[in-house]
């Protein structure tokens, strides 16, 4: 009796290796093979993305895969890192600003898309953040894309961490052919780059760019000697602050904070997608000038919709509430949460990346491995986000498991119980695949689910 399904030799390989099969001249022509190999995935049951929620987001979900088939289980998945996508507060917030200013701004935020709540929540993130000027986004993306672009021109250089947010290398990619990236967190690698390009030419700019917490290893640069590097050689520092402002640090200023540098970089950009239960972002600055080339030479804020009132509503109550009390508690709860699932995984015989975050990353290794592990997991009742090539290096498939600050005890150690199992049955899976290879195998009808499998092994 055939326990395990089979698993396609085209499907054990990352996505570009199949793109480069084929390469029609037709532009949308060439979405036809990747287009076919991913729903040989979600057949074979080894497509764990473009999951949808049939619930609120909360510790625990229930959500279907593209496919339509449901599951549910312990939410690992989402970025609501202090909990606060169903808070009270948050939404009666909401609900108060569609009752006094609708649903939509209504335009740009260079024309008539301002609302009082947004101007409000811009003050609010300067005093907050420390900084003279703060401009906000209706997405978080456009925020970190529209800085870099705003401020780079042709002729001036872009020295970017390897690992950099995908907004900031194409922003960069997008305004300059001179992008120099640099070996993940190098302070050498940096310090050499800037003095190359200072000996070459004295009168370009230079935006240096990294992030305070990078999310697929949860690991931190050091700013302060960035920062430092950068003044020497009258370079500008651009730092993404997305996945630790509200969740990390004493006050919820984040690794700035802990670095007690809050208000001193020289550009900050940040989303509110992770701790501030809302979509959009920001750029903070010094300098008043920026504000206006960001307002009215930025595409990103300049030719679409300012952030709507529910919006800026949304974060400024978060704001309230990551100042408080109650923010204090949930921020410590979180760190609670991360250091047991850490310690849990590692006892587990799991590598775990990075320092101690709302991000755990999860290291795999191979990429086949890594899908059935993802598979079984959501069938025991573990959702979780696969992270795979071209995103990380090929051989270095992980889990970012995304800790929450209501997450029980009993659920962290029910995830790393399903971790365990999961890595048992693929493990399993993969064995039986090597020794099947060269086998004529007959096409499951339906692939075996893990309970089927257990069933079987039982027998």
């Amino acid at each position: 009796m055939t326990i395990f399904d089979d698993i396609p030799d085209q499907l054990r390989t990352s996505l570009p290796a199949v793109e480069r099969q084929t390469y029609p001249v037709n532009l949308l022509e060439r979405w036809e093979q990747p287009g076919i190999w991913w729903q040989e995935r979600v057949e074979h049951k080894i497509d764990p993305y473009q999951k949808y929620s049939t619930t609120r987001v909360g510790n625990f979900i229930e959500g279907a895969h593209r496919d339509g088939t449901p599951f549910h289980g312990h939410n690992f998945a989402s970025q609501d890192y202090l909990s606060l996508a169903s808070h009270p507060d948050l939404m009666k917030a909401a609900i108060d600003a569609i009752g006094t200013y609708g649903l939509h701004s209504a335009g740009s935020a260079a024309l008539m898309g301002n609302t009082a709540l947004s101007v409000a929540l811009e003050r609010r993130l300067s005093a907050f953040l420390g900084y003279d000027d703060v401009v906000v986004f209706p997405i978080g993306w456009a925020a970190g894309y529209g800085a870099v672009k705003t401020l780079v021109k042709p002729q001036d250089h872009v020295v970017i961490d390897i690992l950099a947010h995908a907004c900031l290398q194409e922003a960069a990619r997008d305004a300059t052919d001179n992008v120099h990236v640099y070996s993940h967190m190098n302070l050498r690698a940096i310090e050499s780059r800037l003095a190359r390009i200072r000996r070459e030419d004295e009168t370009c700019g230079i935006l240096v760019v990294t992030e305070t917490l990078f999310s697929m290893d949860s690991d931190v640069p050091d700013i302060p000697a960035m920062q430092e590097i950068c003044h020497r050689y009258d370079a500008t520092l651009l730092v993404d602050c997305a996945h630790d402002l509200g969740a990390l640090g004493r006050t919820g200023r984040g690794k700035l904070e802990d670095f007690d540098i809050v208000g001193k970089v020289d550009v900050l950009v940040g989303a509110f997608s992770k701790s501030f239960a809302s979509m959009g972002g920001f750029v903070a600055t010094n300098s008043k000038g920026f504000r206006f080339g960001l307002r009215g030479q930025c595409g990103p804020s300049t030719f679409t919709n300012a952030m709507s009132p529910v919006q800026a509503a949304t974060v400024l109550a978060a704001l309230d509430l990551i100042e408080s009390e109650e923010g204090k508690a949930r921020r410590e709860r979180l760190m609670h949460n991360s250091l047991r699932l850490r310690a849990g995984l590692e006892e587990a015989g799991f590598e775990v990346l990075g320092k101690p975050s709302a991000v755990v990353p999860m290291l795999i290794g191979d990429i086949l491995l890594a899908r059935l592990m993802t598979r079984y997991a959501v069938e025991f009742g573990g959702i979780v986000n696969l992270v795979e090539h071209p995103a990380v290096a090929r051989n270095a498939c992980r889990w970012r498991l995304q800790v929450m600050a209501d997450h029980t005890d009993e659920q962290i150690d029910a995830m790393i119980e399903i971790a365990e199992k999961a890595r048992e049955m693929a493990e399993m899976h993969v064995e039986w695949l090597s020794a099947n290879d060269n086998r004529s195998i007959e096409p499951a009808a339906h692939p075996a689910t893990a309970e089927d499998i257990v069933a079987a092994a039982a027998e």
